[in-house]
């Protein structure tokens, strides 16, 4: 398990390969600088050594280049994955003092905040992957209160009722190991990453 302090935040992500592969599919990243937030997960299609080429590239490019905007990372990226298996893409930056998150993605990575007043916001991927063909890309902005908290994950996550589950007050890290002990599918790559935004 990975953790990320930062005065006005905290961050837990783990990885867990498919069941009886060496390579996970599955690359991500995570980092506060300036007190700007970056995180990019990248799932790459199918699973083993060529997935995990596919993803590892985008995540390299995203942690290379963090001074981009989120609408050039992922832009830049798609290029990146020609002749490349391919790859689900999400990238999100969140300036921490401005309580603003802007998110983009393509295919099925799910982005979830939450609010303590109760809202639930739902950022939505374009649908697709990353390829190098030509794609329209939907970048967003949301602003969030105090004390709320994200999630992001691959489709080797399975949490049928996200919303209660991360609004329950629990602590972030008893959370992120209960998703890791109870919430994997073992057929497939998967990435989680949950924070809290105080």
């Amino acid at each position: 398990m990975m953790q990320l302090q930062h005065y006005l935040m905290e961050a837990y992500a783990f990885q867990t390969a498919k069941e009886g592969k060496e390579y996970c599919g599955d690359s991500f990243y995570m980092s506060v600088n300036n007190n700007t937030f970056l995180c990019v997960l990248a799932d790459g299609l199918g699973s083993g050594k060529a997935a995990f080429e596919a993803s590892s590239s985008v995540v390299e490019y995203v942690k290379e280049n963090q001074e981009m905007d989120v609408n050039s990372l992922i832009y830049n990226s798609n290029k990146l994955l020609v002749n490349k298996r391919g790859a689900a893409v999400s990238i999100m930056k969140i300036n921490l003092q401005k309580r603003e998150l802007i998110y983009s993605g393509v295919g099925n990575i799910r982005c979830y905040l939450y609010t303590p007043s109760g809202k639930t916001t739902y950022p939505l991927s374009v649908t697709g992957y990353l390829s190098g063909r030509p794609q329209t890309f939907r970048t967003q902005c949301f602003s969030y209160e105090a004390n709320s908290r994200f999630l992001l994950h691959s489709d080797g996550v399975s949490l049928s009722n996200a919303k209660s589950f991360m609004q329950s007050g629990r602590p972030l890290d008893t959370l992120a190991n209960e998703i890791k002990r109870d919430y994997i599918r073992k057929t497939d790559d998967c990435t989680c990453i949950l924070g809290s935004l105080l």
